[in-house]
């Protein structure tokens, strides 16, 4: 083969290497500090949190929950756009396995993100109103139902369990030693609660697993209360993180003291029903978010605090383990009292 010939191989060759590596994805994802929502303000001029059936006060300051804008499930990177993701000051490359779980659809991914972020605002609620004394009452309740079991369009996910064959029930175990006492064939009489209206409904048991008797249900925890709690947020701010700030939100907008006062806070954070902080992804890109968006403080679940070690940020960055450790801090700071409130570091 001449030179010239070799040149324009090579040349070829080059060319669709260059062009592969363009084009041609990689295993990651960006995630970039995303958007922040004050939820003590409002969407579309309807309140982020709206409370009915309870006496509200009004805030002044700004509770501003944070995201992390992420590479979609369904898209991807080449590897210069990684690249620069992975060197910008504000972003980072993640391995795509950790953000998604393999093997699942871009369907379950975001109905699972869905899911995440109901449960979150279940929690949140039940979390705040415990905080604000207000009585929440724990009940059985139905997480879901096989299409094909015997409860099939009788019983819906999110029923509340008042009784089963007229004995009351408080637990979900209380309502498998009902059903334990039975065998395949009987009748059994479900008195439930479907948007505060009651509803009964008769299921013939089947056989299930190991020779027990199955309702075709999933019998959970779930909680009754008087005040009603709608949330604004866009649909497409999904999963669990949000809870701290919710659960903040509600005790604010329920009770007399102001906790945020003028100031702007933001946050992060899971939530469970008994007010338990958990940790979250994407700290870094949040708290730059908040720090973009003018916030001074920011709440920091205390199994993050280790991912902000060398980050610097004007804000004051507040370790908080639960609802309680939260309220209190906000409470300190709106009193001036800032030299006893943990921080990270």
């Amino acid at each position: 083969m001449s030179r010239n010939a070799m040149a324009i191989v090579s040349s070829l060759l080059f060319a669709l290497l260059a062009v592969s590596l363009v084009v041609v994805p990689v295993p990651y994802v960006a995630r970039r500090p995303g958007q922040t929502i004050d939820v003590l303000g409002t969407r579309d001029d309807k309140p982020v949190i709206g409370i009915t059936d309870a006496t509200t006060y009004p805030t002044s300051g700004q509770l501003l929950m944070t995201t992390v804008s992420t590479t979609r499930v369904d898209a991807s990177l080449s590897l210069p756009e990684a690249l620069v993701v992975h060197v910008g000051a504000d972003s980072d490359a993640m391995p795509r396995e950790v953000v998604y779980p393999p093997g699942k659809s871009v369907e379950q991914v975001e109905s699972d993100a869905i899911a995440m972020m109901d449960s979150s605002r279940t929690d949140a609620t039940v979390a705040a109103l415990r905080a604000a004394v207000i009585p929440v009452t724990d009940m059985p309740r139905v997480d879901s139902v096989s299409r094909s079991g015997p409860a099939a369009d009788k019983l819906k996910p999110g029923d509340l369990i008042k009784s089963v064959n007229g004995l009351e029930v408080a637990s979900q175990q209380e309502v498998m030693a009902i059903l334990g006492q039975h065998v395949a064939g009987d009748e059994v009489t479900f008195m439930v609660l479907r948007e505060d209206q009651e509803v009964t409904a008769v299921i013939t048991l089947a056989s299930g697993e190991s020779g027990k008797v199955s309702d075709g249900i999933d019998v959970g925890t779930g909680y009754r209360f008087t005040p009603q709690v709608e949330f604004g947020v866009d649909p497409a701010v999904t999963g669990p993180s949000a809870g701290l700030i919710f659960a903040l939100g509600i005790y604010d907008l329920l009770t007399d003291r102001e906790l945020v006062g003028e100031a702007t806070v933001a946050g992060t954070g899971t939530i469970d029903p008994q007010g338990v902080v958990g940790a979250i992804g994407g700290i870094r890109e949040k708290v730059k978010g908040a720090e973009r968006d003018a916030a001074t403080v920011f709440l920091v679940p205390e199994d993050n605090c280790s991912d902000l070690g060398d980050l610097t940020t004007p804000m004051t960055l507040v370790k908080v383990a639960t609802l309680k450790d939260a309220i209190s801090a906000l409470q300190l700071i709106n009193e001036g009292n800032t030299s006893e409130v943990p921080t990270c570091g």
